[in-house]
């Protein structure tokens, strides 16, 4: 064991204090905010607005919280298994020195935006009883530049063997994913720069191969074609394919959200019929949901779909509506009811539409569709679709009943949120190996970039919290597989894996000086990627309001 590293036989026992002392000041945040927005032992939801700074100062401290205990999770399985090494050690304590610090200083919930302990209404007293002898040991001996830079050390030359620290798998999923990341290695990674930059779709070639490795269909039951391994196989799968590109990362989500909605919405015929299809890959699907005035609102979604007949005929626009053109079947969210304004009046529909060409990207009759020219998030292309008279099955009604729309695509979120934190973590890591790779190539002053404290110090802690993000998504994707309500960790695990992705970004950018800024180094189209994940599946704001609210009303 080094000096810069506490000692084993102490390190699990204080993080494990100092875990209490965080439990017990998240307590003390939550009672001084509950003080302002309960009213009659329910959330007021016009107060929690008015204070929606400090409670979403609390959702971010709850998420360091829940990051810290799962990380303490993980080491004590390490432990027990004898994989407990140096490198998990320093981690652990690196990890749990900083974000106590910042639980203690205040968190930073956006570059603009620090919330502290009082802003929630804790005492200085609740503060100074959390910060007890473990939590000093941890910030002050814990956290600084020399474990940073044994860190550095131990990780400098993991490029090649991807050890940055036991990932805390079992043996089938160590399996799964070393097998995704040799197909990334071998037959994304050294093209997928050359798609972004040209703009063009992920080779069908691409998407054949995902579909017979099963990436498609991987949470699929196996009575419908599918593999059936559950959410954290989801996050191990999601996360080496997005370590390579995030497109190719994102190509499973929409059949995700599709075969969710069916799983769980559909009839047994809708389940028979789509299910096999959409995880064998035989179907593309896509999620339209947004519109060009909603945002988040979807309660206040316009597009009708009128019964005529046994069918329906749909009218309206919708927006940013990802991999359209390529596309077999739209899970299509639209007014049913006209009178009903709010939720109650949405229904889904599996709407079956043509596959477009190039030169015709929407063949379908009643229907158009324009590109969404973006930064990052290429290869699939986002679109802006306007419906006037397309017809809709009225067997394509999902469950049959309307009314029930926004109560399926709810039923989705957890999962689709455990599926970006994932993205999140793959475009993280991505980052991180990026700015290692080119710390040790650069040569200035006569040695590598790697060799100076601030640059080493930058990827020592990009691989601390990618080891936290990517613990948090793991639980939340448990807590799936074990149907267990998990729409807060989901949050969670996306509000802070998408924070790191482009904190690591950034940061391997600034790594890369004026290079990265340059189109041909791949760093570029990382920052451009990981932008997106702060906004898409619900903005950091909205999870931030969603986990508060969650918390506050007693789901845990």
């Amino acid at each position: 064991m080094t000096a810069q590293s506490l000692v084993i036989e102490t390190l699990l026992p204080t993080c494990a204090e100092a875990l209490t002392q965080a439990e017990g000041l998240l307590a003390a945040a939550r009672s001084g905010l509950a003080d302002k927005v309960m009213r009659d032992g329910r959330v007021d939801a016009q107060a929690l607005e008015t204070e929606q700074v400090a409670a979403h100062g609390y959702a971010w401290y709850a998420t360091y919280v829940e990051g810290l205990r799962e990380m303490l999770g993980w080491a004590q399985r390490l432990d027990g298994e004898g994989a407990f090494g140096e490198l998990e050690q320093l981690i652990l304590q690196v990890a749990y020195g900083e974000y106590l610090s910042q639980l203690y200083g205040g968190v930073a919930i956006s570059q603009v935006e620090i919330v502290r302990p009082r802003d929630m209404g804790a005492s200085s007293k609740d503060v100074h009883t959390f910060f007890n002898k473990a939590v000093q040991v941890l910030v002050n001996q814990g956290n600084g530049i020399a474990q940073r830079m044994r860190i550095a050390a131990l990780i400098e030359d993991s490029l090649d063997s991807g050890n940055f620290g036991a990932l805390g798998l079992d043996e089938t999923l160590e399996m799964v994913r070393e097998q995704f990341r040799r197909f990334v290695i071998d037959q994304v990674e050294p093209h997928c720069h050359e798609w972004h930059l040209a703009d063009n779709f992920i080779p069908m070639e691409i998407v054949e191969q995902m579909a017979e490795m099963g990436v498609f269909g991987l949470t699929v039951p196996e009575e419908f074609g599918g593999l059936d391994m559950g959410k954290t196989a989801m996050c191990v799968v999601t996360e080496e394919l997005s370590r390579g590109y995030i497109g190719v990362g994102s190509l499973g989500t929409r059949s995700e959200i599709a075969a969710e909605l069916i799983r769980l919405g559909g009839t047994d015929a809708q389940k028979e019929k789509w299910l096999p299809a959409i995880a064998s890959g035989e179907i593309l699907p896509t999620a339209v949901f947004t519109e060009p005035n909603t945002g988040s609102d979807l309660a206040s979604l316009r597009t009708r779909a009128v019964k005529t007949g046994d069918d329906y005929v749909v009218t309206g626009n919708k927006t940013w509506i990802t991999h359209a053109a390529r596309t077999d079947v739209m899970t299509l969210l639209a007014r049913t009811n006209p009178d009903e304004k709010g939720y109650k009046g949405l229904s889904m529909f599996l709407a079956e539409k043509p596959r477009g060409t190039d030169e015709n990207p929407f063949p379908a009759e009643g229907m158009t569709g324009g590109e969404i020219e973006v930064l990052g998030y290429r290869g699939m292309k986002e679109y802006e679709l306007g419906f006037d008279g397309f017809k809709v099955k009225g067997e394509n009604l999902l469950g049959g009943v309307e009314g029930e729309g926004f109560k399926q695509l709810m039923a989705t979120f957890e999962s689709a949120r455990i599926q970006t934190a994932a993205r999140a973590v793959g475009v993280a890591q991505n980052a991180m190996e990026l700015g290692l790779r080119y710390a040790k190539e650069r040569i200035q002053f006569g040695k590598p970039l790697y060799s100076f404290p601030r640059v080493a110090g930058k990827v020592a802690w990009m691989a601390v919290e990618t080891m936290v993000a990517r613990q948090i998504a793991y639980f939340a994707g448990r807590e799936k597989d074990s149907d267990r309500r998990c729409d807060i960790e989901a949050g969670m695990a996306k509000l802070l894996a998408a924070r790191v992705a482009w904190s690591n970004a950034d940061n391997a950018l600034q790594i890369h000086g004026g290079n990265g800024y340059a189109l041909e180094y791949p760093i570029s189209r990382v920052l451009c990627d990981a932008r997106i994940l702060n906004i898409f599946e619900g903005a950091a704001e909205i999870q931030a309001h969603v986990i508060a609210r969650g918390l506050l009303a007693g789901r845990n």
